[in-house]
């Protein structure tokens, strides 16, 4: 079937669960309440451990000789690789190398419980595919930050991992609700604000802090959305944005003071190039063109976050990670929070601007 949702003999069930709509597959479980993420698991049939277990084959050098015979032939392991087997079924769903770690569903839903406590995530789908090597989740997020007219709680979040050694751990947000593979291949090619996460022995703790990276976890906080949505009403001239954006990527002092004392002939081609790639996401990204974000300071603030997050090259996903949550990417993020504090206080002066 092209939808390709699992099918567990055991239970006589599909492995897919949707809230009050059904799917057009017309499989699975249709509830009409959003379920906790214990209930989404059952509901999904996501609720099964998957174990790596070692490789063997058979030496066959000996096995014409005693096929006549009612010998054993021995078993051979195979070095450094693994089966990846779901215990409920006991189907192999893929092979893996020994560095390889697995992620339980329980453990891939925890990044949903982690953004608020574990309650109030709305599940709307989720599901495994062939024979449990896939699984997905789809959700939407409580008391999402609305910033002017801009409601982002219709987008979804969804996260989506393997168990068959091919493949991240992705988590995006996207505008589809994912209910069979095709979905799934739809939301990856148009999914935004993404973060893969390999399985290495420390993705469990990666992913549970993935929403972090993904700038999801201070949006649920009162107090950010009232500052969000004054500085949505600032209006900040190009001008003024350059500026800001030049004093939050300043790497070192020696920028800075060439910066408030206007020599920006002894600025590096490196950091003007990264400073007009900035400004370039300020103005011409598709999310800086609401009515409510372009030429504010909201707007200012979310091109610096942005462009760490969506524009700025990185060797791996693990560089990535770690500069949004610890190094660059975070400095530069907090910087231009306190740049656009103290502008709504004071205006173009917090900038020096001549």
């Amino acid at each position: 079937m092209a939808d390709n949702i699992n099918y567990n003999e055991q239970t006589g069930k599909h492995s897919f669960f949707s809230t009050k709509e059904k799917a057009w597959h017309g499989l699975g479980t249709i509830v009409q309440d959003y379920p906790t993420s214990k209930e989404a698991l059952q509901f999904a049939g996501l609720d099964f451990i998957v174990e790596k277990r070692p490789l063997f084959t058979y030496d066959t050098e000996n096995q014409q000789a005693n096929a006549d015979m009612d010998i054993k032939i021995p078993e051979i392991e195979v070095p450094n690789f693994y089966a990846t087997i779901r215990t409920d079924t006991e189907q192999p769903l893929g092979i893996v190398g020994k560095d390889y770690r697995i992620v339980q569903n329980t453990d891939a839903f925890s990044f949903f419980d982690g953004i608020v406590g574990g309650d109030g995530i709305m599940y709307e789908t989720a599901g495994a595919l062939g024979n449990g090597e896939r699984i997905f989740i789809t959700a939407k997020l409580p008391d999402y930050i609305k910033v002017g007219s801009n409601d982002l709680i219709e987008k979804y979040l969804f996260l989506t991992t393997s168990h068959d050694g091919f493949g991240s751990i992705t988590a995006a947000f996207t505008p589809v609700r994912i209910v069979c593979q095709n979905t799934l291949n739809a939301a990856l090619s148009n999914c935004t604000n993404s973060i893969k996460i390999r399985h290495t022995a420390n993705a469990k703790e990666r992913l549970e802090q993935a929403h972090k990276v993904m700038g999801i976890s201070n949006l649920l906080s009162v107090e950010l959305e009232q500052i969000f949505n004054q500085w949505a009403k600032v209006r900040i001239t190009d001008k003024e944005v350059k500026k800001l954006i030049q004093l939050a990527m300043v790497p070192n002092k020696e920028v800075l003071h060439n910066l408030y004392t206007g020599q920006t002939d002894e600025l590096s081609t490196c950091f003007t190039n990264m400073c007009d790639a900035v400004q370039e996401y300020a103005m011409a990204s598709p999310t800086q063109q609401e009515v409510t974000t372009k030429g504010t300071l909201f707007g200012a603030y979310n091109a610096v976050t942005g462009y760490f997050q969506n524009v700025r090259t990185y060797k791996n996903d693990e560089a990535k990670f770690k500069s949004i949550m610890f190094g660059t990417g975070q400095i530069r993020a907090q910087s231009a929070f306190d740049l656009c504090t103290d502008f709504a206080k004071h205006g173009a002066h917090s900038l020096n601007m001549n």
